[in-house]
């Protein structure tokens, strides 16, 4: 047996599926940190151009978009990530009638809710919020266009497309975004077209990604195409999975959006700016958690589907491993530098620091959960994640009107992280019922020890000696990064980083 034989037969399953892990987050992460800076450039774009409140019109108008998408969709995104991992597995040929119906009851569905926005929509934004109106009325219209690029981007992802979905969703949306929203704005200052800029790459990338998943399904048909629509069977097990899943897809929007809608009604258009420019800012930093979802969702469906539970948890295991080690750099300098960052807006947005630094925050300890949502979804529990988003919603929309009139941003960002926390305890509580799966309290806070040892201590000293600048940025990214470095070589096997090794390795 020769010495590559040897090397592969000694791996068990847990390493295979850390490697695969690796190398396919190592592509993910490239695509996510991409979408990342475009989303800072985007909002450096929409903020410098339009100012806070322009840019708080803009936010208000495209969160509205994001909710009301999110129930477009009707879950066939999630339903597409659960259901083609096991339909390659069992019957192949049903994956092109899958496809169809979903795209077919998602165009329905968003049909449906654009017409009723559009006649809500001035009973909801009334006298003195023109501005705001038209723009939510105007963006509205592209909402079948982006559930349908969600949905395709999502098969590209069930089918193994990894590198298709991350230049797609990560890296062709974002890269036509700033120059498409800059070119409207400088051209007309207006909000509402602004607002249309920012839809209308999701309309091209549609049918991008349409024509990459007919070449997809056409290579997994092999020549003999397969029904256009499911069989009784399988519509009924799409609707099952769908329906909850809508409910918590649209929940989970509302949460994101909720504060930003809530602010611009019990504040201004001003004040909806300054928060909506610092929760952009927290909403970039979830590159790795993103990365790592688009890996391990169709992993975990399919080791679920297989009864494979022991490699189950080891993925589970590492993936949130590697998310906290990864992850929370970015909120720990968000939150000691968070006047720095927020300079990059405007001089303006400098007001919400307090309500940044909260923010990173409450999104490093939800991180501790790792990607729990997904194993919780993944496993066919739907409904309880959608339970999971109402519980939070209703507690982020009481919270907000409870301390918004009194505390400002700064206690719609204390709700929001509060929310987050919540909503990752829910869901660990049922995956550890449900699966028998729990986490060990080491395999998180090894590695967030490491990153605030890292950069927090830096940062204490870089704070009050360079000051709250990007040169005591500079600094602490410094003296940390060689702290960070040093602290994962030396606990490189406590956490698991022998499957990132592994991606270097095969590459030279």
């Amino acid at each position: 047996m020769s010495d590559t034989n040897q090397e592969r037969s000694d791996q068990g399953p847990a390493t295979v599926e850390r490697r695969k892990l690796a190398r396919g987050s190592a592509l993910s992460f490239v695509g996510s940190a991409t979408s990342a800076l475009l989303g800072f450039v985007l909002t450096i774009v929409i903020s410098r151009l339009l100012g806070a409140d322009g840019a708080g019109i803009v936010f208000q108008a495209t969160g509205v978009f994001a909710v009301i998408m999110a129930f477009a969709k009707f879950g066939m995104d999630s339903t597409s990530v659960y259901l083609l991992p096991r339909l390659l597995i069992d019957d192949p040929r049903a994956v092109r009638g899958a496809i169809n119906a979903s795209l077919c009851i998602s165009l329905a569905v968003g049909i449906v809710l654009v017409a009723v926005m559009e006649v809500l929509a001035p009973w909801i934004w009334g006298e003195g919020q023109e501005g705001l109106l038209r723009s939510v009325q105007a963006i509205m219209l592209f909402v079948p266009f982006g559930a349908a690029f969600l949905i395709l981007s999502a098969v590209l992802r069930a089918l193994g497309s990894v590198v298709e979905y991350v230049m797609v969703a990560n890296v062709a949306v974002p890269v036509l975004r700033p120059p498409f929203v800059a070119i409207t704005a400088v051209a007309t200052g207006s909000a509402v077209v602004a607002s249309v800029a920012w839809a209308v790459p999701l309309v091209i990338m549609a049918l991008v990604a349409g024509m990459l998943v007919l070449r997809r399904v056409r290579g997994v048909e092999e020549g003999v195409p397969g029904p256009f629509f499911p069989e009784k069977e399988q519509w009924r097990e799409i609707w099952t999975f769908s329906i909850p899943r809508t409910i918590a897809a649209g929940l989970e929007q509302a949460i994101v959006w909720v504060d930003v809608l809530l602010i611009g009604w019990l504040a201004s258009d001003y004040a909806a700016g300054i928060y909506g420019g610092a929760s952009r800012f927290v909403q970039a930093g979830l590159l790795v958690d993103a990365a790592l979802r688009v890996i391990v969702s169709p992993r975990f469906s399919a080791l679920l589907h297989k009864g494979e539970m022991s490699q189950l948890k080891e993925l589970y295991v590492t993936a949130s491993s590697w998310l906290v080690l990864l992850g929370t750099p970015a909120y720990v300098l968000l939150a000691f530098f968070s006047p720095a960052f927020l300079q990059l807006l405007g001089d303006e947005f400098v007001d919400g620091s307090a309500a940044l630094s909260i923010l990173a925050v409450g999104m490093a300890i939800t991180f501790l959960a790792g990607n729990i949502h997904s194993m919780l979804i993944m496993s066919g529990r739907s409904g309880w994640a959608a339970a999971n988003k109402f519980i939070v919603l209703i507690t982020n929309i009481v919270g907000n009107l409870l301390l918004v009139p009194r505390f400002g941003i700064e206690g719609a960002a204390f709700v929001w992280a509060l929310c987050m926390v919540l909503d990752a305890c829910l869901a660990l509580v049922q995956v550890r019922v449900f699966l028998r799966i729990t986490p060990s309290a080491i395999d998180v806070l090894q590695p967030l020890l490491i990153v605030v040892g890292s950069f927090g201590l830096p940062a204490l000293v870089a704070v009050p000696t360079v000051g709250n600048s990007f040169a005591g940025l500079a600094v602490t990214l410094a003296v940390g990064g060689v702290l960070y470095i040093a602290a994962c070589w030396w606990q490189r096997r406590p956490l698991r980083i022998d499957g990132l090794r592994s991606i270097a390795n095969r590459r030279r």
